[in-house]
């Protein structure tokens, strides 16, 4: 590429950087910049509200299992006890 080439490719560039700084900045720009930024904010709201849900059923699930737990606990001591008199019956009848 020669040199006249080059130059022409820098000034090229540099009126089009410019004019695209002009564009950006502008106000019809602005305008399409804060309905971005409004319809973000809106997914974000709509978002965090499904978060809020699944956090409250994950919630709800922990609970059960904890419950369901607690009583197979329950149920298991019981008949570790139960366990423990018939051994206990066994040996006293020997």
């Amino acid at each position: 590429m020669t040199t006249n080439g080059k130059i022409a490719l820098f000034l090229g560039g540099a009126l089009f950087g410019s004019a695209g700084l002009k564009i950006l900045s502008s106000r019809d720009a602005r305008k399409v910049y804060t309905h971005i930024t409004a319809a973000t904010l809106r997914c974000k709201d709509e978002v965090m509200r499904h978060v809020e849900l699944v956090q409250e059923g994950c919630s709800d699930i922990l609970a059960d299992a904890q419950e369901l737990n607690a009583a197979r606990d329950a149920e298991a001591e019981a008949e570790i006890i139960e366990d423990a008199q018939t051994a206990e019956a066994d040996v006293t009848e020997a």
